[in-house]
């Protein structure tokens, strides 16, 4: 017809519940299970972006505090209410460490075992903020490299079933009754890249941000120790 697109035709032919519905059981099963997976790393893809912006812009506001206040009680109290920020969470852990070793009157006995013992603490907090910042990311690196493949064996099945269907006595293989076969099954694929495209972007992009809050753990950890050794375990 003048006037219409291709592409506007292929659209209004391109039915994707007609698809699923004359779709054979296995690539159904298939499809459905991509769509899961689509949808659980949408939320991921959602929560996680929402999350790390937090915990970025937390830890900043924290270690700006840090460094411009003199008075430990009350870097202590602005921790307490950035409880998205991983760096002023291993702050609390480490401040309350110290705060048991002053209870027990041992700042002035063991140095380096008091030091060890603050550390530790650092650490424990560390590696249960890493935890808490890498959850639910391993599903998206699954994804992108699984989804692929599982709308790939969707394609194989529905394909195979169709030229099975089609092999039987008294049927003529057509373009036309091959078509529809071969575009289910394809479509399968196309919902393996749809999962997997956004899944492997996310992964990347939340890995980096991660890294970097992860580094400024480190350097934290490092300056608090500092600190420690020079105004607290002389």
């Amino acid at each position: 017809m003048p006037g219409i697109s291709p592409t506007s035709v292929i659209a209004a032919k391109l039915d994707i519940v007609e698809l699923f519905k004359s779709a054979h059981w296995i690539v159904q099963t298939v499809m459905l299970s991509l769509l899961v997976m689509f949808l659980i790393g949408l939320y991921i893809i959602i929560y996680k972006t929402m999350y790390l912006r937090r915990a970025s812009a937390e830890s900043a506001r924290f270690t700006e505090a840090f460094w411009r206040s003199r008075d430990i009680e009350q870097i202590y109290t602005q921790a307490q209410a950035l409880r998205n920020s991983p760096v002023s969470l291993m702050f609390v852990a480490g401040y309350t460490e110290l705060a048991k070793l002053a209870s027990d009157e041992n700042l002035k006995g063991d140095r380096e075992g008091n030091l060890a013992n603050i550390e530790r603490a650092l650490r424990r907090a560390q590696t249960v903020e890493t935890l808490k910042l890498e959850s639910m990311v391993p599903f998206l690196a699954t994804t992108s490299s699984a989804a692929p493949f599982i709308g790939l064996f969707g394609t194989v099945i529905g394909i195979l079933f169709a030229f099975v269907e089609l092999g039987e006595p008294g049927k003529t293989a057509t373009l036309q009754k091959v078509g529809p076969h071969i575009a289910e099954a394809l479509f399968a694929t196309a919902i393996g890249l749809v999962a997997a495209i956004p899944a492997v972007m996310a992964y990347n992009y939340f890995m980096r941000r991660i890294r970097v809050l992860r580094s400024e753990m480190d350097t934290f950890e490092q300056d608090y120790l500092n600190i420690i050794k020079r105004h607290f375990l002389r």
